[in-house]
């Protein structure tokens, strides 16, 4: 009987996740009155919905093709580059601690920091005569957003990537060197391509966490970008031109999205630990 150990979390998995997913699915086929209706699922395209999925998207995408960039260099850096064996235990607790800081904490720091009158802004203003607003930055922007997510996204890459470049095995460079390859014909020939599916996958969970990111957004951006969790918001927050319904479409459309994504970094996942073994 020691499954029964596993109730409270089972019970914590049903409550919190597994009956919110249903009563959005099942809303979003249902009216104010509970019949059954499609009519949500065609609102998702309108004009200002498929817009609001497709800045989703592209912030989504941005901030993981960036964040997989610089975390894997980074990650690289720490296991192959001859960087003090000090720095990897540092990096590896900020990275756990990072890449699950996110909501209005992460906002405010971003707005402080970069933000109209952030201490940086200012800095560059004042002492080095570099005006981020005139040259087009706004941190209350596709872009402002997008190095938001860099916060989470380059620690969550680093977290997920780190075991793989540990899975090179020394045997597979020094065999490389033995037939005349280049450091950058074995990265090209030989690394890169078994670290493939790892960088692949955990570009599509990254793609998935930023894609579903509400708090953040809400926060720093407010009604200024129109993406998905905010229009999201306003369909379900009880005002009178609200359409709570036409939200659990939205959800539906989300929980899709990241779906695909998150079946896609599992399936590479497998093939990755495959290749390790």
């Amino acid at each position: 009987m020691t499954w029964i150990g596993l109730l409270p979390f089972a019970a914590f998995i049903v409550l919190f996740l597994i009956a919110p997913t249903m009563k959005i699915v099942v809303g979003a086929f249902q009216t104010p009155q509970g019949d059954f209706t499609l009519n949500n699922l065609r609102g998702l395209f309108t004009d200002s919905i498929l817009s609001s999925y497709w800045i989703s998207i592209k912030i989504s995408v941005a901030s993981s093709a960036l964040g997989c960039l610089v975390g894997f260099l980074m990650a690289a850096a720490m296991i192959l580059g001859g960087v003090p064996k000090g720095v990897r235990s540092p990096l590896m607790t900020f990275s756990g601690v990072a890449s699950n800081f996110a909501g209005v904490p992460l906002a405010f720091a971003f707005l402080a920091t970069l933000g109209p009158l952030g201490l940086v802004t200012l800095i560059l203003k004042t002492h080095f005569g570099i005006n981020l607003r005139a040259m087009g930055f706004n941190i209350l922007s596709f872009w402002g957003l997008t190095i938001t997510y860099l916060f989470f996204q380059i620690p969550l890459m680093i977290l997920i990537i780190t075991p793989a470049i540990d899975g090179l095995k020394r045997e597979w460079r020094e065999a490389a060197s033995v037939l005349g390859a280049t450091g950058p014909q074995y990265w090209r020939m030989v690394a890169l391509p078994i670290l493939f599916p790892s960088i692949l996958g955990t570009f599509a969970l990254l793609f998935a966490n930023a894609f579903g990111a509400v708090a953040t957004a809400i926060a720093l951006t407010g009604s200024s970008l129109n993406i998905v969790p905010i229009m999201l918001f306003a369909q379900i927050r009880g005002d009178v031109l609200g359409d709570p319904h036409l939200g659990y479409a939205m959800a539906f459309g989300m929980i899709l999205v990241t779906a695909v994504a998150n079946v896609l970094y599992i399936w590479l996942r497998i093939r990755a630990e495959r290749w390790l073994k």
